[in-house]
C-alpha cells in the first residue's frame, strides 16, 4: 500500500486543489499551441474521447485516482478549446501584396506605438479580389488626424497597400501574425490619401462602439488636454487621444495598468456604484425595511459591471475582472464569502476554455498574478489582528501600501518577460496615484449619473484634475535616472516553472509552501543564462543585427523599425536604432554593409544593384543575405539568405559553432495561423564555415 500514499494524500486534500482548475487547462492549451504542426480530426477525436473517459473515472472510478482523472480531464479540454477556438475564428488571411481602393466599415479607431491613428475595418471590399480571398478586418494606420470625425459604424474609403500581419521578429518572439489572427485581423497597411466617408452608421449597427467613441470623444471636447484623453481612456477604453509620449511614461513609470481597464478600474467603478446604491436604498426607510439594500445594491452593480465590460471592449483583463465581480456580487447574494482563490480559479478557467490564446498575453498574465497575489497576501492576515494593533487612520495606509507591494512583486517577472524592463520607481508612483484613480472612476460615474441634467462640468473637472496628477507622477518618474532597467528576454521554460513554483507557494499548506522556492530560484537562474542569438536577419532581408561587445550592432539606421526595436528590447538593450546601428560591426557602403560574425564573412545587400552583386559577393564572403529574389542559382558555394528564402522561414537566428552556421527560423510551425505555405526547421550549414577554414 505504500506506494499507493501519495495518491491517497492527494484524495484526501482534493477539496483545496480546485484553485489549480485553470492550472492543469493551461497545460492543455500551452501543449496545443507547443505543436509543430496542426493536429487532424483523428487527434481530436482521440483527445475528446480520453477527456470522456477520464472525467466518467474521475466521478465514478477509484477515489484516490479521481484527482488525476480529473486533472487529465482537464488537459484535454485546455487542447480541445485552443483547436476549436483556433478553426472557429479562421477566417482569410491575405496572401499577396495590396494597392488599390479600400472600401469598409469602421468598428474601431486607435493609435499605433508610432502615434499614428488607425481604423480598423469589417465588411471590407478590395478591386480585383475575390470574397474567398478578402479578408473578414483590415486596420489601416493613417496620415496626421485624419480619423478624426470617424465613428463606429461608418463605412468609408481610402485607397491603401494591405499585406498580410508578420510574423514574429525572431524565432521564439512574440508573434503578431498569430495575435491577428485570432483577433480576426487579415491584413495590416497604411494609406497617404484622405479618408472619405461613403456612408453613415445604418440605424441599430455598431451600438457599443459607436458610443464608447462618442463618449471618449465628449469627454475629450469637455477635457480638451492629455488628462481628459487619459481620463476618456481610463473610462471607456477609447485611448485614440492619447499620445506617445504619454504612453511611453505611463509605462516608464509603471502606471500603464491604470489605463488597462481590468481589476482595478472595475472594481473602483463597481465599489462606488454598490455604496451609492446600498445607501441610497437606507435613505428610503419603507424600501430598507423591506429589501435587503446589499443585495439590490449588487443586483444594480452587476449590471453596471456588464454594460462597462461592453463598453470598454471587453480585453482579456476586463473579462476576468468582469467575472471575479460577478462571482463576488453572486456571492453576496447567496450569502457566502466573495473572495476566495475559488472565484480566481472560476474566472481563469472560464478565459482559457473561451479564449484559450489569452495563456500567452501579458494582461492574462499579470492580471491573475497580481489577483492571485492580493487574494493570498490579504488572506493570509488576520483582519482582526490588523485592526488591533494598528490605529484605524493607518489600515488605509497600511492597504495601499501592501496592496501595491504585492501586485507590484508579482507582476514584475511577467512585465519583465513581455516588456523587456523592471521600473525602479514603480511602487513609489503607485503610491503616489492609486488613491488619485479611484476619483477618476467615482468622478466619471458620477458625470455619467448627471450628463442628463446637465450638472456634469464639475464632476468632469475634479477628473481631469485627477488625471493631471496621475500624468504629472508618470512624466516625473519616468524622467528620474535609473527609472526603467533593461532585462534580456527571459528562455521558453522560465515564466512556466517560476509560475509553477508561485502557485506552489499559495496552493500548499504548511512547510510544503517553501517548495515553490526551488523552482522559482531555478527559473532565476535560467534567466540569467539566457542566451541571445549572435546574427539576426529581418523577415524581409533589409535588416540584420550582430551582437558584439558594445550591444547589437544594426546594419542600417532606418528600416524593418519593429524588428529592430524588438531585438535591442529582447537584449534589455535601451538604445534606438539609429544608436545601434553606429555600433562597429558592420563595414562597408549602404547597400552592401559586410560583417563577421564567429569568423564566417557575410554581407547584407539592399538596394537596386542588390541582385546584380549576388554572384560577385559569393565569391568573397560565406553568407549572403538580399533584400529582393535572386534571378539565377548564385555560384560560389556560399549561404545565400534572400526574399524567396526568407518567405518560407520568416526571420531568421544565425549562430556560428564548431565551423558551422545553425540557422533557426522564426516559421518553424506549420500551423492554421501560419498560411498554407511551407515552413522551415532549424539547420546546420558546415559549408560556410569548412570554406572560410580552407581558405577559399
Amino acid at each position: 500500500m505504500g506506494a499507493w500514499r501519495p495518491l491517497t494524500a492527494l484524495a484526501g486534500v482534493r477539496g483545496l486543489l480546485f484553485p489549480l482548475v485553470p492550472v492543469v487547462i493551461a497545460f492543455g492549451v500551452a501543449a496545443w499551441f507547443a505543436l509543430p504542426a496542426e493536429p487532424g480530426l483523428t487527434t481530436y477525436l482521440c483527445v475528446g474521447a480520453t477527456l470522456l473517459a477520464a472525467a466518467s473515472f474521475g466521478i465514478w472510478g477509484a477515489e484516490r485516482f479521481q484527482p488525476l482523472a480529473i486533472a487529465l480531464a482537464f488537459v484535454c479540454a485546455g487542447g480541445l478549446a485552443a483547436g476549436i477556438r483556433a478553426h472557429g475564428v479562421a477566417a482569410p488571411v491575405l496572401d499577396f501584396r495590396y494597392y488599390g481602393p479600400v472600401q469598409g466599415r469602421v468598428v474601431a479607431i486607435d493609435r499605433s506605438q508610432n502615434d499614428a491613428m488607425r481604423l480598423t475595418l469589417d465588411r471590407v471590399v478590395l478591386e480585383r479580389t475575390s470574397p474567398a480571398r478578402t479578408p473578414d478586418r483590415v486596420r489601416v494606420s493613417l496620415q496626421g488626424d485624419d480619423a478624426e470625425g470617424f465613428f463606429p459604424g461608418q463605412v468609408v474609403i481610402l485607397t491603401a497597400h494591405l499585406s498580410a500581419p508578420e510574423g514574429a521578429s525572431e524565432p521564439g518572439g512574440f508573434d503578431f501574425r498569430r495575435m491577428a489572427f485570432f483577433d480576426g485581423l487579415g491584413a495590416v497597411g497604411y494609406t497617404r490619401t484622405p479618408v472619405l466617408l461613403w456612408q453613415e452608421a445604418a440605424a441599430g449597427t455598431q451600438v457599443i462602439n459607436r458610443l464608447r467613441s462618442e463618449m471618449g470623444a465628449g469627454m475629450r471636447a469637455a477635457m480638451p488636454s492629455q488628462a481628459g484623453a487619459f481620463a476618456a481612456g481610463a473610462m471607456t477604453g477609447d485611448r485614440s487621444g492619447i499620445d506617445a509620449e504619454t504612453v511611453q511614461a505611463l509605462r516608464d513609470s509603471n502606471l500603464a495598468h491604470l489605463l488597462a481597464i481590468s481589476g482595478m478600474n472595475m472594481a473602483f467603478l463597481i465599489g462606488f456604484t454598490f455604496g451609492l446604491v446600498r445607501y441610497g436604498v437606507a435613505l428610503v426607510p419603507p424600501v430598507a425595511l423591506r429589501l435587503d439594500s446589499r443585495k439590490v445594491a449588487a443586483v444594480i452593480s452587476l449590471g453596471v459591471a456588464g454594460f462597462y465590460l461592453l463598453l470598454s471592449g471587453a480585453n482579456v483583463a476586463t473579462e476576468r475582472a468582469f467575472i471575479m465581480v460577478a462571482v463576488m456580487l453572486g456571492a453576496i447574494l447567496l450569502d457566502r464569502r466573495a473572495m476566495t482563490l475559488r472565484s480566481v480559479a472560476i474566472a481563469g478557467g472560464i478565459i482559457l476554455l473561451w479564449q484559450p490564446e489569452s495563456l500567452a498575453e501579458p494582461g492574462f498574465q499579470m492580471s491573475f498574478a497580481a489577483t492571485v497575489a492580493l487574494i493570498s497576501g490579504f488572506g493570509a492576515l488576520d483582519g482582526a489582528v490588523m485592526r488591533e494593533r494598528l490605529p484605524r487612520w493607518m489600515i488605509p495606509l497600511f492597504t495601499l501600501v501592501l496592496s501595491s507591494v504585492l501586485a507590484g512583486v508579482a507582476t514584475a517577472p511577467y512585465a519583465a518577460a513581455h516588456f523587456n524592463r523592471f521600473t525602479d520607481y514603480g511602487l513609489l508612483a503607485n503610491l503616489l496615484t492609486v488613491p488619485m484613480m479611484s476619483l477618476v472612476m467615482a468622478a466619471g460615474a458620477m458625470a455619467a449619473l448627471l450628463v442628463p441634467l446637465g450638472l456634469e462640468s464639475l464632476p468632469l473637472w475634479v477628473m481631469e484634475q485627477a488625471s493631471r496628477w496621475i500624468l504629472f507622477v508618470a512624466h516625473r518618474i519616468a524622467d528620474l535616472d535609473g527609472a526603467v532597467t533593461p532585462i534580456r528576454a527571459p528562455g521558453p521554460w522560465v515564466i512556466p516553472i517560476l509560475t509553477l513554483g508561485a502557485l506552489c507557494g499559495v496552493v500548499a499548506r504548511g512547510r510544503w509552501r517553501f517548495v515553490g522556492l526551488v523552482p522559482v530560484l531555478l527559473a532565476l537562474g535560467l534567466w540569467t543564462q539566457a542566451a541571445r542569438p549572435l546574427l539576426l536577419i529581418s523577415a524581409d532581408g533589409t535588416l540584420a543585427g550582430l551582437m558584439g561587445p558594445e550591444g547589437r550592432a544594426l546594419s542600417a539606421a532606418k528600416g524593418a523599425g519593429f524588428a529592430a526595436e524588438t531585438w535591442l528590447e529582447n537584449d534589455g538593450d535601451l538604445a534606438v536604432q539609429a544608436e545601434a546601428a553606429k555600433r562597429p560591426g558592420f563595414t562597408g557602403p549602404k547597400g552592401a554593409r559586410q560583417f563577421e560574425a564567429g569568423g564566417v564573412r557575410g554581407v547584407i545587400l539592399t538596394g537596386k544593384q542588390a541582385v546584380s552583386g549576388a554572384a560577385a559577393a559569393c565569391r568573397t564572403v560565406q553568407i549572403v543575405i538580399l533584400a529582393d529574389v535572386a534571378e539565377a542559382p548564385v555560384k560560389g558555394g556560399c549561404l545565400l539568405i534572400d526574399r524567396a528564402f526568407l518567405r518560407v522561414s520568416g526571420a531568421l537566428a544565425l549562430d556560428v559553432a564548431d565551423g558551422a552556421v545553425r540557422i533557426t527560423p522564426a516559421r518553424g510551425a506549420a500551423r492554421i495561423w501560419a498560411g498554407q505555405g511551407a515552413v522551415m526547421q532549424p539547420t546546420r550549414v558546415p559549408d560556410a564555415g569548412a570554406r572560410l577554414a580552407s581558405g577559399q
